[in-house]
Formats: C-alpha cells, sequence, structure tokens
C-alpha cells in the first residue's frame, strides 16, 4: 500500500512517534493548550460570524436578474417588510381595527430603530380598515417597512420592543397565546418575521445541538467501552478540535473569506463529534491490542500508529477532499459548507493523530480503567501480588462472525443486496420540495401568520409573480395573453419605469400557492410565453425579459441543486476512487467499494423517505436533502471501508485468503460497530431538532451510516472479496504474489 510503504507513511509514523514520546507528549499537549487559547483570545468564535441572510441563488440566475431590475427601474425605497397579521376567530371587531389604528398612531410618534417607512394607518378611520380585511372578515394584514442594512440582531431587538409595547397597550397576551384559543391574535411574519424567527431557532438549536452531542458521545463511549476515563480522552481532542476550528473560521468569516450560516455551523458539531470520535476509536482499539501483547505503553503505541495511522490518514484526506468538492457548487448553501466542514475534519484528522497519542502516552493503561489491557506476563505478576486470578481482557470477541462471512459468502451477498436493493427502489419515489417555510416548525409564530394569510387571502397573493420586460417601445399584448394561462389568477395593468419608460413590470397573480411543486412548474410556460411574444414583436436576443418572485426563485433553486447534483457527485467518486486506488492498489477492489457506498446511499434514501413521508406524515423532504447526504455518506462511508479493508490487505501478506478476511473483519468489527453508533447517533441527534431540513437530514445520514455500519462493512464486503478470491487485489502485488503462489503449487502437482 503507498502510505504504508511510501515516503508520506514513513515520516507520518516517525512525527506521531515524536509527539506521543515520553518527552514530546507533554509538548504537544502544551502546543494544542497555546494554540487553542491564543486563537480564542484574538479571534472571534464562527457562531458569532454567522450570515442567515447571505444569498443562495448565483447572480446569473433570472430570479436574482429580475429582482436586480426591479430595484433598478422600480425603485422602491420604502425598506423590508414586517408583514404584522391580525387575527381573530369568527371576525374581527371594531376595537380590533382600533387597535391596529392605536399601534400606527404610536410608531408615527415613536418609529422603532430600524423603522423605514409605515403606511399612514393611523389617521384613518378604523372603519375604513374593514375593507382590507379577508372576506370572512377574521384576517387582516398590515405592514412595516424596516431598513434593509438592518442587522438580525438589530431587527429581533425591534421586535421585541414591539411585542412589549402591544403586550402593555393593547392586550396582554396578543401575540403568545395560542391561536385555537380565543380573541385576538398577531403574529409578525413576512421577510423580517421569518429571518429573526429562523435566527432564534438556529441559536436555540445551535446551544441543545452541543449538549446533546456531548452527552449523547459521552454515554454511548461509557456503554461501548465501560470506562469512565476513556469516554473523556477522544471528547478532549474533540473539543480542542472544536476549539481550534471556531476562531480559525470566525477570523476567515470576519475578513470575508468565507461565509457561513447558523445549519452550516449546526452540521458541522455533528460532523465533528461524530467523525472525531471515530478517528479516535480506530487509534484507541488497536492500542488496547497491543498493551494486550507489549509492557511498554510506548511500544504499543508506536505499532498502534503504524497500524491504524494509515487509515486514519487516508479517511480524513478522504472526507476532506470530497467535502471540498462542494466548492464546486453553484447554489449558496452547498458552496458554504465547503471549508468549514473541510477544515474541521483536516484538524479532527490532526488531533488524532498528535494529541490523542499524546494524551494516551500520558494516560497510558489508565485509559481503560476498570477493564485494563495487560500482557499475560503483568497479569502472573499481578496475580502472585494480590494472591487471586484476575480478569483476562477477550483479544477478539467477534472470530465466529468473521468465520460465517468467509463460509457462506454467497448467501450473505444475495441476503444483503435484496435487502438493500429493496429499499434502494423506493428512493426514486422521494418528492422533494424548495419551500424554505415548510422546514420551520408549524407553530412557529412568522410560520403561522404565513399560514392565515394563505387560508384567509387568495393564495397568490402571498407572493406575486413580477414579469418585467424590456419593449422597446412597443406595445405587447402580455397583459392578454398570460391572463389566458389555465394557473392565472390575474394580471395587474403595465407599470412603467420612472427612469426608462421601455422597462415595463406587471404582477402576476396565481391561482394556487405560489410555493407549490405546481406553481413552479409553471414558470417555463411564463417564459416560453413570454419569450415568443417578444420573438413575435421583433424583440430578439437575451436580456429583454425577467421573471421575479418567490415562485420564480424557487424555479431557480431548483435548477441550481439540480446542476450542483450532477457536477458533484462524479467529482465525488472520482476523487474517493482515486484515493482507494493509491491506497490499496487494486481496481477491482475500488470499483465494488464505491459501488457497495453507492447501493447503501440509495438503500437510506429510500429507508428514509418510508420513514419520513409514511411514518412521520411529511409529505416532501427538502430537495438539498439529496446532495448533503450523498457527500456525507459516500465519505463517510468508506472512511469505515479503508479501515477494515486496510487490516484484511495487511493480513493477506502473511496469512491465506478466507483467513484474512475472517481476521480482518473480526479485527475492526468492534470497534467499528462502536463507532457507527456514535456517528449514526450524532447525526440523529439532528433529528430532535425543530427544523425540517436538519431533521430529515439527520434521519437520511444515521440509517446509511447505521446500513453501512451493521450491513455493509461487516457483511458485502467481506463477501465479495471472499468470493472475488486473489482477483480482488488486481493488479496489486498481492493479486501477482497470490498467483506466483498459485502457480507454483499448480507446478508442483
Amino acid at each position: 500500500m503507498v502510505f504504508q510503504g511510501g515516503i508520506t507513511m514513513k515520516f507520518l509514523i516517525h512525527f506521531v512517534e515524536a509527539v506521543s514520546s515520553k518527552k514530546g507528549r507533554w509538548v504537544t499537549l502544551l502546543i494544542w493548550i497555546v494554540l487553542v487559547g491564543l486563537l480564542s483570545a484574538i479571534f472571534p468564535n464562527v457562531n458569532k460570524m454567522a450570515d442567515n441572510g447571505a444569498e443562495d441563488l448565483p447572480k446569473t440566475s433570472m430570479s436574482v436578474q429580475a429582482e436586480k431590475i426591479a430595484k433598478e427601474q422600480f425603485p422602491n425605497n420604502s425598506g423590508t417588510p414586517l408583514l404584522i397579521v391580525w387575527y381573530r376567530d369568527g371576525g374581527l371587531k371594531d376595537q380590533d381595527f382600533q387597535q391596529v389604528t392605536k399601534l400606527y398612531k404610536h410608531l408615527k410618534m415613536n418609529p422603532l430603530s430600524e423603522q423605514n417607512f409605515i403606511p399612514p394607518l393611523g389617521d384613518i378611520p378604523s372603519q375604513a380598515l374593514k375593507t382590507s380585511a379577508s372576506e370572512d372578515s377574521t384576517s387582516l394584514v398590515t405592514p412595516i417597512f424596516m431598513d434593509e442594512k438592518a442587522s438580525s440582531d438589530d431587527l429581533t431587538d425591534n421586535l421585541s420592543s414591539l411585542k412589549k409595547y402591544m403586550e402593555s397597550n393593547l392586550s396582554r397576551d396578543i401575540v403568545d397565546k395560542e391561536i385555537s384559543e380565543s380573541g385576538l391574535h398577531v403574529r409578525f411574519t413576512g421577510p423580517v418575521g421569518i429571518a429573526t424567527d429562523a435566527v432564534a431557532l438556529f441559536s436555540k438549536a445551535d446551544i441543545t445541538l452541543l449538549i446533546s452531542t456531548v452527552l449523547l458521545v459521552l454515554i454511548l463511549l461509557i456503554v461501548l467501552y465501560r470506562s469512565p476515563i476513556l469516554a473523556i480522552v477522544p471528547l478532549i481532542g474533540v473539543g480542542f478540535a472544536y476549539g481550534l476550528t471556531g476562531p480559525i473560521l470566525g477570523f476567515l468569516a470576519k475578513q470575508g473569506i468565507i461565509t457561513v450560516d447558523s445549519q452550516g455551523i449546526s452540521i458541522m458539531t455533528v460532523l465533528l463529534f461524530g467523525a472525531g470520535t471515530d478517528y479516535c476509536l480506530f487509534l484507541v482499539s488497536k492500542y488496547r491490542e497491543y498493551l494486550l501483547e507489549e509492557s511498554d505503553k510506548f511500544i504499543a503505541l508506536k505499532k498502534a500508529v503504524k497500524h491504524s495511522g494509515g487509515a486514519i490518514f487516508v479517511s480524513a484526506i478522504t472526507v476532506v477532499l470530497s467535502l471540498s468538492t462542494l466548492l464546486l457548487a453553484h447554489y449558496g448553501s452547498f458552496h458554504r459548507f465547503a471549508i468549514p466542514f473541510s477544515l474541521v475534519i483536516l484538524i479532527m484528522g490532526i488531533a488524532a493523530l498528535t494529541l490523542l497519542p499524546a494524551l494516551l502516552a500520558i494516560f497510558g493503561r489508565i485509559s481503560f480503567f476498570p477493564f485494563i489491557p495487560r500482557t499475560e506476563e503483568i497479569v502472573k505478576e499481578l496475580e502472585e501480588k494480590k494472591g487471586k486470578k484476575l480478569r483476562r481482557p477477550s483479544k477478539n470477541m467477534s472470530k465466529k462472525f468473521g468465520s460465517f462471512v468467509v463460509k457462506k459468502p454467497w448467501t450473505v451477498i444475495i441476503l444483503s443486496v435484496v435487502l438493500l436493493g429493496g429499499l434502494a427502489v423506493f428512493s426514486p419515489k422521494v418528492q422533494y420540495t424548495q419551500n424554505l417555510i415548510e422546514s420551520f416548525p408549524k407553530d412557529m409564530p412568522s410560520r403561522e401568520g404565513f399560514t392565515i394569510m394563505g387560508d384567509h387571502f387568495s393564495e397568490g397573493e402571498l407572493a406575486p409573480m413580477k414579469v418585467i420586460v424590456q419593449s422597446e417601445g412597443k406595445d405587447l399584448p402580455i397583459k392578454e395573453k398570460l391572463s389566458k394561462l389555465a394557473f392565472v389568477e390575474s394580471v395587474s395593468e403595465p407599470i412603467k419605469s420612472s427612469k426608462d419608460e421601455n422597462y415595463v413590470s406587471y404582477n402576476v397573480i396565481l391561482k394556487g400557492n405560489p410555493y407549490s411543486p405546481e406553481s413552479v412548474e409553471s414558470i417555463p410556460i411564463v417564459n416560453k410565453e413570454v419569450s415568443g411574444m417578444l420573438h413575435d414583436a421583433g424583440i430578439k436576443g437575451k436580456g429583454h425579459y425577467w421573471i421575479g418572485g418567490e415562485t420564480s426563485k424557487l424555479y431557480d433553486t431548483e435548477n441550481t441543486t439540480n446542476r450542483d447534483t450532477k457536477v458533484i457527485v462524479p467529482v465525488v467518486i472520482a476523487i474517493i476512487a482515486a484515493l482507494l486506488l493509491l491506497y490499496l492498489r487494486s481496481i477491482i477492489a475500488t470499483i465494488y467499494l464505491i459501488i457497495t457506498v453507492l447501493l447503501s446511499y440509495l438503500s437510506a434514501l429510500g429507508a428514509s423517505w418510508l420513514l419520513i413521508h409514511y411514518g412521520m406524515d411529511i409529505p416532501a423532504i427538502s430537495g438539498l436533502i439529496p446532495l448533503y447526504s450523498f457527500v456525507f455518506l459516500v465519505a463517510l462511508g468508506e472512511d469505515y471501508n479503508i479501515f477494515m479493508i486496510s487490516s484484511i490487505w495487511k493480513n493477506r501478506r502473511t496469512q491465506q485468503h478466507r483467513q484474512a478476511i475472517a481476521n480482518g473483519v473480526s479485527e475492526t468489527s468492534s470497534v467499528i460497530t462502536s463507532a457507527g453508533l456514535i456517528l449514526a447517533g450524532t447525526f440523529a441527534v439532528l433529528a430532535t431538532l425543530p427544523i425540517q431540513v436538519l431533521l430529515q437530514f439527520g434521519i437520511v445520514t444515521a440509517i446509511g451510516v447505521l446500513l453501512d455500519t451493521f450491513i455493509v462493512r461487516p457483511l458485502l464486503v467481506p463477501a465479495i472479496t471472499t468470493v472475488l478470491g486473489r482477483y480482488a487485489f488486481w493488479p496489486g502485488k498481492l493479486w501477482r504474489a497470490d498467483k506466483l503462489e498459485k502457480e507454483k503449487i499448480d507446478s508442483e502437482i
């Protein structure tokens, strides 16, 4: 194997030996303490630099261009709208309209700090407001326009002040009481309301997620390894990696080099604790094995590093490069994940090969207390001193499992493929949505306000489609043509630009929900109609019409994420294939390792859809999930394959084919099962959060990790390796050596 036999691996071994030596261990620990302390004191933490308002769509998208043209040709300095939804079941009363008038009189005299403009609702009779209420008279929507440059913190403070005033002067529980209760209700929604709710939701989620993840990993480590010290040691390594990554990312964000959002920070935390603990366990498990053979803990650690260091190194590099492919994405949310995720894995990989060995060298055998691994000689000495027999840890508890796989490989392959294939069949049936607001909890105030608007006003009025044309002075029948479309409710009169009268804008009200998949599919039809009209009028070339609005944004989002998936998926596969080929020197092994992980991914998607759709009654999952989960599951899935297959490859140098596989499976079974449970558990924590996109991502990833841990890695991969025999190593040295041995035996016969 190139890394184990080459200069890179030799340097790595010598380096790790140095940092975990008697003197180097303390120096290494001190360096990490100084680095984390210094960077934390100088640079802001990444959590403080989150920008949840960052754009997701590229500037070339039609909806983004439409928004830009609208600002240039149809300037509106009102600001960003905060929509106040007033609702009373059974109908709004006169006193309710008087409350509205009272509020706007107050805002006129005492404007909010970020208030930019308000309509003169405080100057008109409350009776006149009734004409703006919904047809059933239960609802009214009034706007407050806020400064477009206001920060999320300032907007949150403004809404808090507004809420306090309303509860003090209008009604005590007007903002917070349940919609099902009687009386007048107020909900803040629109762009400002949704943005501030999202920030609050993610802020709470970050704290909950961090505490839940740490506790879960701690509990699982104690249960699996029955050692409180060993449970803490990996968490110390992960904690230092977290402490180093946060300030570095905070610095990069402050300098404008990268942009981070709360969603990315949440997933990054889970990734660090899950994958980071796995890397630690890979080394810890080997250290424990060699402590049973070596009395000197430093020699045992040296052998553990030599055996597992290459696998940890390649695994980390595989994940780092796979996650880096997100830099190829055009969709902002994908692109923003690349640097934080790659960096956190890179730093964790460094910590696993420097800080963790140093900690293990410091703690030594006591790390495994109370079940301390000792050599037979040490055990006998202690027995003589204490005068009683001591418990001897088993070197291997999984030999029968490994033997079963190599004895009945075809049975294992058929059963595994049937199970995974059966689940994968459901993956094409998954329904996707790009509607962001559906990812928020149903009881989130801004979503409740949005729902009230949709239920009591025309759904199309929630987000009109905006069609802008550069008519070159020609009279175009746009209103007439678009009004005839089956999905269009109405089209406004043409609005001419105050700067250039050749620019004309139309507001198109759809009959259905503008966020629904059916409405999104109407964009190409409108596009074709407008393009045809311009062509018929002799107006040719690009840059003469634009379609904007929320529906157009969803359409562009769908196209952009589809493009990113088509680009990134093959690149990830190519990178992993190249690394596996370099590491294993086997084309055949590279092919079937990638195929098994892809099958595992499709199975996870299908199984998750059964749970999310039929079990949780969710009609569609976020359109971002497939690419998110693909990059994570394929990269992390190969982690386990690399660790196990490296053990088989090592054994194959001195053992018969089936024996090498059986021993490789049994040697890695315990640690990979433990690592898989911890990784799946940390991602499952996301499923406890009230944010749909994180819940769905957590479920898909957790199921994928479990399928890989309990079916693909211990069953399917070794069974395929068994069936392929020496061809599994083709065309590497192991294949050639096995071929020569076979030819020698044949000639002797």
